[in-house]
């Protein structure tokens, strides 16, 4: 979700555009939706990083000489210009369709000291040489109005339209005991030139912490969607769009995995699949997540091994006379601790969006072995198995939720070395449902806090997040939320730059 917090405060620095083919237009995966609510609620904390501008600009020497009636040449000099205190009064952000994103910022009060030296040469030829110390107050107006762009395939914003109105700079001289002409003196030789280099300077910098906060939070967006050799291309795919009530940016979406390369087909996305009720949309393409199981897949994280503790639970889930008969032949008197049970995806898991929730299907091999002291593990059966799951997901209270709404268990294989009095299609029924009943089950409550750790580990729960919903239609999930601004990102980033 962090993917447009930088555009919102319209902080990253001028860049060459991208150029896209036509057909890219159409490999679009995800998109991000951020609505004018989200702008000022981020919008609120754009000070903070005004203000690190300000007190990170260098504010070079101002020098200068003037020939003044009855005092010949005066020269004068500016040096250690520092920033001593700064004020926001007010912050303001809109959105002019398919132009720009405008941050009004009102009354910045801030206080420069430095050191002023000054000389002349008098009448009779009398030099006279003085150093005291300054301080300059200030009321200034920031207007800042970022155009979206595209620069090395990321959201870039040129800010190079940044202007600073001032309503007062008023200069005090050491103690202000200097006779008022001389101070009425060096206020209309240096106000000019002063205003210039405050201007350059503050958005100059703007401009350098603008290119370090979209590094800093677009590589935290990379680094969400990453984990081990496994990742997703957040590269642009069209050029960022503003309206009226909204900004989006389109991304490719493609899986990173080693040397494989999946290829999207056209894009399913409109923009009238996302409203603008909400403050932040995510919109995912299923091809996203069929190349994510893809590489989960060839990265060999699709195994699931079960204790022998894990596995009594499941068996004794029922008991009747029948079932407790199958049990005692599949264990051959051994304890459920001396068992383990490994489930494997045979095949990638296909995944296929509809309204009724997240279908997966795939090919999955079960086998379960006994390990008996002094003898070698034996592998008492084998099973393979086409399963689909249906599943309902919603993020509740910082934690994934998985509901199982529906499975269907197609049997294909069966391998069973036991010696038993029974006949093998029994066998096979009663697996199939424990493993309907608790092994598909056991799956998800695995998932559930595997996902919800990763996530954390990208610092997801420290967002706010309000109200967050997991839509599925046909061929795409939409993610929907509203947020709290998620200071700590700031504070990460203002740790690193000053």
């Amino acid at each position: 979700m962090a993917r447009l917090f930088v555009i919102s405060l319209a902080l990253i620095s001028t860049s060459v555009a991208c150029t896209f083919e036509e057909s890219s237009l159409n490999l679009t995966g995800i998109v991000c939706r951020m609505t004018k609510p989200a702008a000022f609620v981020l919008n609120q904390q754009t000070a903070q990083v005004i203000q690190a501008a300000f007190r990170h600009a260098t504010y070079p020497d101002i020098s200068g000489e003037k020939s003044m009636a009855f005092l010949g040449k005066v020269t004068y000099g500016l040096t250690n210009i520092q920033i001593n205190d700064l004020s926001i009064e007010n912050s303001e952000v809109d959105f002019k369709e398919d132009d720009a994103i405008d941050i009004a910022i009102q009354n910045v009060t801030a206080s420069f000291k430095g050191t002023l030296s000054y000389g002349y040469t008098g009448a009779w030829f009398v030099k006279l040489t003085h150093s005291i110390d300054f301080e300059i107050e200030s009321s200034i107006d920031l207007q800042i109005n970022a155009k979206l762009m595209c620069a090395k395939g990321r959201v870039a914003a040129d800010t190079s339209d940044c202007y600073l109105t001032f309503y007062k700079l008023t200069l005090h001289l050491q103690g202000d005991k200097q006779p008022g002409w001389l101070k009425q003196l060096f206020t209309d030789f240096i106000s000019f030139t002063l205003k210039l280099v405050l201007k350059g300077q503050v958005c100059k910098e703007i401009n350098l912490l603008a290119q370090l906060l979209a590094d800093f939070i677009q590589d935290r967006a990379a680094n969400f969607l990453q984990d081990g050799a496994i990742g997703v291309d957040i590269s642009l795919a069209s050029f960022p769009v503003i309206k009226a009530n909204y900004m989006e940016s389109h991304h490719k979406g493609l899986l990173l995995y080693k040397n494989y390369s999946v290829v999207f087909s056209d894009s399913m996305f409109a923009p009238s699949l996302l409203s603008e009720s909400r403050m932040l949309y995510f919109w995912f393409s299923d091809q996203v997540l069929n190349s994510l199981a893809l590489a989960a897949f060839l990265d060999e994280r699709l195994v699931l091994t079960i204790t022998g503790e894990e596995l009594g639970e499941m068996f004794e889930m029922e008991d009747t006379e029948a079932h407790q008969g199958i049990v005692q032949e599949i264990f051959q008197g051994t304890s459920y601790n001396d068992s383990l049970a490994k489930v494997w995806s045979l095949t990638p898991p296909q995944i296929t969006l509809q309204p009724e929730g997240t279908i997966v299907r795939s090919s999955v091999a079960v086998e379960l072995t006994l390990f008996s002291q002094g003898a070698e593990p034996t592998v008492v059966f084998y099973s393979e198995k086409e399963v689909t799951v249906t599943i309902q997901s919603a993020y509740v209270e910082k934690k994934l939720v998985l509901h199982l709404a529906d499975s269907v268990i197609e049997p294909k294989v069966f391998k069973c070395a036991l010696e038993r009095a029974g006949d093998d299609k029994s066998l096979s029924h009663f697996l199939q449902r424990i493993i309907s009943v608790a092994g598909i089950p056991e799956v998800i409550s695995r998932i559930e806090p595997a996902l919800t750790s990763l996530m954390n580990s990208k610092g997801l729960n420290l967002f706010e997040i309000k109200n967050p919903e997991i839509i599925t239609k046909e061929g795409y999930l939409i993610i929907q939320l509203d947020f709290g601004f998620p200071h700590h990102l700031l504070v990460d980033f203002l740790k690193k730059t000053l």
